[in-house]
């Protein structure tokens, strides 16, 4: 790490944990201009206080330097996954990979005329889907619903459900589950 990231580094924590450079000063029993100049890289700290500063942020040497990978924020067709299920007529495509790990998973469902989703058994959560093009009907428990074209849907999960195209044109839907069901 360079003299200018840890300088950097240390001022974003000490923001993020809302402190002044005289607030983090007097924890440490530093001065001010001290950490002014640590955080201007002007100088640079011992061992033992860059520990002191740290433990005053609420953090220790070891998870302070480690690198975290980037978060990924765009995702394009090459990091799609697909699924295709040509008996119950569907084709799945996970949009964001490995979204099961977070708190949503989005998904691109295909139907063929005649095409049912993957029945679902119930469970907590939500369930939000717009209709991309075509018309769907939605089941949730006893209840059925049609959605076309720029429609959506929300519902609560806590009911079997699936969606099916009673129609003759092939539908696609943006399906995103909170948390992960797919």
């Amino acid at each position: 790490m360079t003299g200018l990231a840890l300088g950097k580094k240390i001022r974003d924590l000490r923001i993020t944990n809302g402190l002044t450079q005289e607030e983090l000063a007097n924890r440490c029993e530093l001065s001010k201009g001290f950490i002014s100049q640590l955080e201007g890289d002007q100088t640079s700290p011992s061992i033992a206080t860059l520990i002191d500063i740290l433990e005053c942020l609420g953090t220790d040497v070891q998870s302070f330097f480690s690198e975290k990978p980037e978060e990924k924020i765009v995702f394009t067709p090459a990091d799609y996954f697909e699924k295709e299920d040509e008996e119950q007529g569907h084709r799945i495509t996970w949009i964001v990979p490995n979204s099961q790990k977070n708190n949503m998973e989005p998904i691109i469902l295909e139907l063929a005329p005649g095409g049912i989703s993957p029945e679902d058994d119930p469970h907590g959560g939500q369930e939000f889907g717009y209709v991309l093009s075509g018309t769907v009907t939605v089941h949730t428990g006893d209840k059925s619903v049609k959605a076309k074209k720029g429609d959506c849907f929300y519902y609560s999960p806590d009911k079997e459900h699936y969606i099916e195209n009673k129609t003759k044109q092939i539908a696609r839907v943006l399906w995103v589950s909170a948390p992960p069901s797919f």
